[in-house]
């Protein structure tokens, strides 16, 4: 079903994982998007799996507010204003807090966190102007609903993320704009195939012994797989969910109980 025919839908870090997943399943549900990253060839692989109503936008530096503001600029003269918003960008690096340097502090925050507020900040008079239907979907994680060790900054940036989504949920509300938070618990995407690849190499541990590091805070003994994140984007961004707004939802087989 086209259940988004007539939308914009810009999602960032479209170009791998979680991301690719989101755009995909936004573009098959009739959506036009746009592709936002830092590297063209795999947006381009994303379009092309799409097939069709896609702009792709490389360079798209989300803690640099004049990049955003010119990729939003082209975007909207491709495809109209936006009224579906997807932050998505983000990295992951891991440190002890002893050995966490400000630097690695900074950068961080500067991704996960305030490319939040940037990106939505150049949206958001579209958004405000589409009304009612208009959809911000932040991806956090459950790293933004409790406390994992040796991420922090990560931490700290997601629990950010699902802050502000709440705050701008309720300055929002009366113009119909929802306003939610997706937390996926470990999901299967090239991060994580390389940290199995990097534990095996540093302790030599077997893959499935490795892979039991990321599965056994999950009750269902498993990754999450992009597609089901992608799934609940797709069900938030729908008609059916206007009434969903300041939430932070789990997506972790049960590792995360809120509510």
């Amino acid at each position: 079903m086209q259940i988004l025919k007539g939308h914009h839908a810009l999602v960032t870090g479209a170009g791998s994982g979680i991301g690719a997943a989101i755009a995909m399943t936004l573009g098959k549900a009739g959506a036009k998007v746009t592709l936002a990253g830092r590297r063209r060839q795999p947006l381009e692989d994303v379009a092309a799996a799409i097939g069709g109503n896609c702009y792709v936008r490389d360079g798209f530096d989300v803690t640099q507010p004049e990049a955003i503001a010119k990729g939003l600029e082209i975007a909207r003269e491709t495809f109209g204003p936006i009224s579906i918003l997807v932050n998505n960008a983000g990295e992951a690096p891991s440190a002890s807090f002893e050995k966490t340097s400000l630097d690695m502090w900074s950068h961080v925050l500067s991704i996960d966190l305030t490319g939040v507020f940037n990106v939505t900040q150049a949206a958001l008079a579209d958004l405000k102007a589409h009304g009612a239907g208009a959809r911000i979907i932040n991806i956090a994680s459950t790293a933004g609903l409790t406390g994992y060790a040796y991420v922090s900054a990560y931490c700290a940036a997601k629990h950010g993320v699902i802050g502000m989504t709440r705050a701008l949920a309720l300055e929002l509300a009366k113009k119909g704009v929802t306003v939610n938070a997706v937390c996926p618990g470990f999901t299967d995407t090239p991060i994580i195939q390389h940290s199995l690849e990097t534990i095996m190499e540093k302790t030599g541990r077997s893959r499935d012994e490795a892979l039991a590091e990321f599965t056994k805070s999950n009750p269902q003994a498993r990754l999450i797989q992009p597609q089901e994140v992608a799934d609940t984007v797709l069900w938030l961004a729908s008609p059916g969910a206007g009434s969903i707004t300041g939430q932070a939802i789990a997506v972790a087989g049960g590792e995360i109980m809120v509510g």
